[in-house]
């Protein structure tokens, strides 16, 4: 056996040989140059990695090529773009904290420690830069570093050194570069952010540091990302047409309900034409569910804690239950977080 030699399994089950320390991106060359050329990211031993990774003897690889119907393909993409968001924001705002920077379903988003919230007029400055962050067309390169390398490289940002802090020992820490931009990073990316040349950012809203009420607000940017003008301007249109069909918008305009502020985010005011539909949709509802045979039963919204500690909600998610509520013999009761297990028999 040639010990300076790797073997890789292919999607079709056929092998192909490839000289130790060969990565994704020589793969996809060796087996054609159209491949090579379309590839963005390899899926190895189903795991999503960077071209640049160098493969393992014996793994299954599939390179993972251009494409707006791929998930795979869409996540690194979009990876990278949320890198190109904060490139362009630390060039506009040089202090700003950089957070978190993930891909999400439609697009990506990227939390920042900024003196302000962003306006209109500075997303549209960012994208503007974003754009040149993508021109440069620069290499994303992946460097694994020490502990005490990363806290050097991010000692000016608290937000990454909180991050850093939660890394176990003993498990590999890794940066992304792109041009003057370092990010704390486990991957993977686009090789180069020329890749990113059809996206747009869509808005800016505060959002807490990890969730936390009790942290600092950011300031959190979101937008997408697509191979393709035509598959962005369809997200955009539809986004447009959801918009039109927003329950917000048309409550208000329908005279249909209310939310105000006094009573709380979120919770509705039905007006008398919203009680009319909801009420016309519980009878429809209850009217189908007799007509199959089911039977009604109501039960307290408020029960025992005893009965909760049974269920085993007590104990497993008493942090997301409503609080305790004692009675003035002490006995202690919680409004239901579900039917179960009042409906349970």
């Amino acid at each position: 056996m040639n010990e300076s030699r790797i073997s890789i399994t292919l999607p079709d089950g056929s092998s192909k040989r490839l000289p130790r320390g060969s990565t994704a991106a020589d793969l996809a060359a060796a087996i054609g140059p159209g491949l090579a050329r379309a590839a963005v990211a390899a899926r190895v031993n189903g795991a999503l990695t960077d071209l640049s990774a160098a493969l393992p003897d014996g793994a299954e690889v599939a390179i993972v090529t251009r494409s707006d119907e791929d998930p795979d393909a869409l996540y690194v993409l979009r990876h990278s773009a949320a890198h190109a968001l904060a490139t362009a924001v630390r060039e506009r705002v040089p202090g700003a904290g950089i957070g978190f920077g993930p891909p999400i379903d439609d697009g990506f988003y990227y939390d920042f420690e900024v003196p302000a919230p962003f306006t209109p007029e500075d997303l549209e400055e960012i994208e503007r830069t974003m754009a040149e962050v993508a021109g440069a067309d620069d290499p994303f390169e992946r460097r694994e570093v020490t502990r005490d390398e990363a806290t050097e490289l991010f000692a000016d940002d608290p937000l990454k050194l909180e991050r850093l802090g939660e890394i176990p020992e003993g498990e590999a820490i890794s940066v992304y570069r792109n041009g003057p931009f370092v990010d704390l990073c486990r991957g993977p990316h686009a090789p180069r952010t020329g890749e990113i040349r059809h996206f747009r950012l869509l808005s800016a809203a505060g959002a807490y540091w990890r969730g936390d009420e009790r942290r600092q607000m950011l300031q959190r940017i979101y937008g997408t990302a697509f191979y393709s003008r035509e598959a962005l301007d369809a997200y955009i249109a539809r986004m447009e047409e959801a918009r039109k069909r927003d329950h917000r918008k048309l409550g208000r305009e329908l005279d249909l309900f209310s939310i105000q502020d006094e009573i709380g985010p979120g919770l509705v005011c039905w007006h008398p034409r919203g009680a009319r539909v909801q009420l016309e949709l519980r009878r429809w509802i209850e009217d189908l569910q007799e007509a199959h045979g089911y039977q009604f039963v109501y039960t307290p919204h408020v029960s025992s804690e005893a009965l909760f500690r049974r269920s085993g909600h007590l104990p497993n998610y008493a942090e997301n239950m409503y609080p305790r509520m004692a009675d003035e013999d002490g006995e202690a009761f919680r409004v239901k977080p579900m039917n179960c297990p009042g409906h349970i028999t």
